[in-house]
């Protein structure tokens, strides 16, 4: 069985540059409590979007565990449009109730399932009795979550923090299992 702990990444402050917002003061506090959760925790991999605030949220655990973070381009967050958008939560829940929608230069629903799941389904395949951390965005998290159950969906993405985790069985690539891994507070 492989365990996979997806690990959204914790608060960063609003930033055009998607590649280089690092976390902002809360986002570094609440690293710590990130890291703590996996001490007692056998970690074998480690993979994470390229983006700063995803990698910065995993990093405490690469090196308690010594295990080195392996960026994958696929795991980033969703491009919603090209430059910014009005009303971000409209604009949003527009691709999630019409999937094979795309706002200009963004990526639909579909378009970024796709690219997503194609390389969690390597991870996975690649660890078949691993537990494997990942670092990642909430969007493209739930997309990859509703692609093996459909209840993850727009109304599920609302309810996430900065940070969240969530723990995902699987046997293969048969989704057996899902738990709230971290607890606000």
């Amino acid at each position: 069985m492989t365990e996979l702990y997806f690990v959204r990444h914790a608060h960063a402050d609003y930033s055009e540059d998607e590649y280089h917002r690092p976390l902002s003061l809360k986002g570094i506090r609440d690293v710590e409590r990130v890291t703590s959760l996996f001490n007692d925790q056998r970690i074998d991999a480690i993979y994470s979007s390229p983006y700063k605030r995803a990698i910065q949220t995993v990093q405490g655990i690469a090196r308690y565990h010594d295990v080195p973070i392996q960026i994958v381009d696929a795991l980033k967050e969703r491009q919603l449009a090209n430059g910014a958008i009005e009303n971000f939560q409209e604009a949003l829940q527009r691709v999630w109730e019409e999937p094979s929608f795309a706002w200009a230069g963004g990526e639909s629903n579909q378009q970024a399932m796709a690219r997503a799941v194609q390389s969690l389904q390597t991870i996975i395949l690649s660890h078949p009795h691993d537990s494997i951390v990942i670092g990642t965005h909430g969007n493209i998290m739930v997309l990859m979550m509703q692609s093996f159950d459909s209840q993850y969906d727009y109304v599920f993405w609302q309810t996430l923090s900065m940070p969240d985790i969530y723990r995902l069985s699987f046997r293969e690539l048969t989704l057996l299992e899902v738990e709230r891994v971290w607890q606000k507070g």
